[in-house]
């Protein structure tokens, strides 16, 4: 797992480094997208390596994504866009 969060954090560089050369511009909402996903991996990876056991590792993962889509939901909800 950790492989796969050094993988993709390079992945992001180079594509950076790629829409740089390009000229292209780079949405922040996109890049802090990309990066929240690196971090949950890297985050994930450490919960992972941690010395408890599995089942429960797996139990905590399921309700904390489970209340991080609720609360993610909830300010979403919460936050309307004005009306034109």
């Amino acid at each position: 797992m950790g492989a796969v969060a050094v993988i993709g954090s390079l992945a992001f560089i180079g594509w950076l480094i790629w829409r740089a050369a390009k000229r292209k511009p780079i949405k922040a909402h996109l890049v802090s997208y990309i990066l929240a996903c690196i971090a949950g991996v890297f985050t994930f990876t450490f919960f992972l390596s941690m010395d408890i056991p599995e089942v429960v590792k797996i139990l905590a993962s399921i309700i904390l994504g489970a209340v991080l889509i609720f609360v993610a939901a909830w300010f979403q909800r919460r936050i309307k866009p004005e009306e034109s």
